[in-house]
């Protein structure tokens, strides 16, 4: 079964160059439709659709600027590739058209090559757009699963490192050549204050991805990250993250989300440390960290192992300040030290502390 002609509308008020611009294009294969003024170009182009466009200048009626302006109101005409016939006194105006929208322009008289050419082209130009439009869509709507095994692909083609406990990733000011993620251990995000001690801003555990805030935005860390304890990590080279970022966009929202969430965070953080007591601050951090420790949100009693100096940073307090509070919250019973693990209770007791 073939394949519906390629319609072609000509809006020209010369009976000439209409009918023999015409003639050509049917002897190629084209359906062509014709109007002889611009008004009557308009009526055709709405009820016919047409895959291109012809349409000259000066006309009775309306003329080509004003036949380009109406087509372009309508989300059916709007993107029809659109050529104007021009005589050569009109050349001065091209850049009005082109400025409107219109795609190319014929100076009359045009010979038979002139005007074939410049159809195929627009008419290819066109294919591809819509090619391009169809990869994007199909980047654009992506299953969960999906976006699960583009992400999983690109761990499995990555180079893995075994990182020792507090052992730095990356520094600030460093240059982003990857992406990271969390095959194995807990990496820790912290800055510093002026007087060099530490405040930690975020903590990721195992499955999870970090630095691609930077690499993003194009921009050097903001920050530094360590290891909490000895880590097996992905180094997704930034080249391959960045081509399936751009040839998958469900994939770039994906991080956006994440990224979103990441500035959420930090928001209610710096809220805690210019409104929070030392208590609901430390009390805060103990949650932090056990929720990066248990395997369900109901869970409300778990273990964690983290250093009182890790501690104090992510409270932004000193060391002297946490064992103060630990101690206070073991008389409380809402927790017991074992070792160097502290076993919390109750998550929702601490999550509920008065200031």
């Amino acid at each position: 079964m073939s394949s519906l002609p390629i319609t072609v509308l000509i809006i020209e008020d010369n009976d000439d160059i209409r009918e023999g611009t015409r003639e050509i294009l049917e002897l190629t294969g084209y359906k062509v439709y014709t109007a002889c003024n611009g008004k009557a170009g308009v009526d055709e182009a709405l009820s016919r659709l047409p895959d291109i466009i012809l349409c000259d200048i000066m006309m009775p009626e309306l003329d080509g600027f004003g036949v380009l302006h109406m087509l372009g109101k309508h989300k059916e005409t709007a993107l029809i590739p659109f050529i104007f016939l021009t005589a050569k006194s009109e050349r001065a105006d091209m850049r009005r058209a082109m400025e409107m929208g219109a795609d190319d322009y014929l100076t009359k008289p045009f010979d038979e090559v002139e005007l074939l050419n410049a159809i195929e082209t627009r008419l290819k130009k066109r294919k591809k757009l819509g090619e391009i439009a169809d990869v994007s869509k199909k980047g654009l709507y992506l299953s969960d699963d999906k976006q699960d095994l583009l992400l999983d692909e690109l761990v499995r083609n990555a180079r893995v490192k075994t990182y020792r406990k507090k052992q730095l990733i990356y520094q600030e000011e460093d240059p982003p050549l990857y992406i990271y993620y969390i095959k194995r251990g807990k990496v820790r995000n912290f800055l510093y204050y002026l007087d060099g001690r530490e405040l930690s801003t975020e903590i990721h555990i195992q499955h999870a991805f970090f630095g691609y805030e930077s690499l993003l935005l194009q921009q050097q860390y903001n920050d530094n990250a360590e290891t909490l304890e000895e880590s097996e990590l992905a180094l997704i080279d930034k080249e391959n993250f960045l081509e399936l970022v751009y040839r998958k966009p469900a994939i770039a929202g994906k991080f956006i989300k994440l990224l979103s969430g990441n500035i959420r965070d930090k928001e209610e953080q710096l809220l805690g440390f210019a409104y929070h007591s030392v208590r609901k601050r430390v009390a805060n951090a103990l949650i932090t960290v056990a929720e990066k420790t248990i395997d369900a949100p109901e869970q409300d009693e778990c273990t964690i192992r983290i250093s009182r100096d890790d501690l104090a940073a992510l409270a932004g307090t000193a060391n002297e300040t946490i064992s103060r509070m630990l101690a206070d919250f073991k008389d409380e019973r809402l927790i017991v030290k074992e070792g160097n693990a502290i076993r919390i209770y109750s998550i929702h007791k601490l999550r509920h502390i008065k200031q």
